[in-house]
């Protein structure tokens, strides 16, 4: 979050106002998650967090428009 200059609190605005789009169950530490959502501001973010007991945020970006469509679907 540091070097791409996400505020903590855009991370939990977007993870409270966002929904899951992905899920990796296998994940090679823990079960984990991947979120779509928006902070109060409007903006887009992607976030990976584990799934509890312990929600640990893993990572977070903002979705390349390239990348992604409508920032929830991968394109091909």
């Amino acid at each position: 979050m540091i070097g791409r200059a996400i505020e903590r609190i855009e991370a939990v605005e977007a993870i409270l106002n966002g929904e899951i789009i992905e899920e990796y169950p296998d994940d090679k530490y823990s079960p984990s998650c991947f979120i779509y959502g928006k902070t109060n501001a409007g903006r887009d973010l992607h976030i990976q967090v584990s799934l509890p007991p312990r929600v640990i945020i893993i990572t977070t970006y903002d979705p390349d428009p390239g990348k992604w469509i409508d920032c929830r679907v991968r394109r091909s």
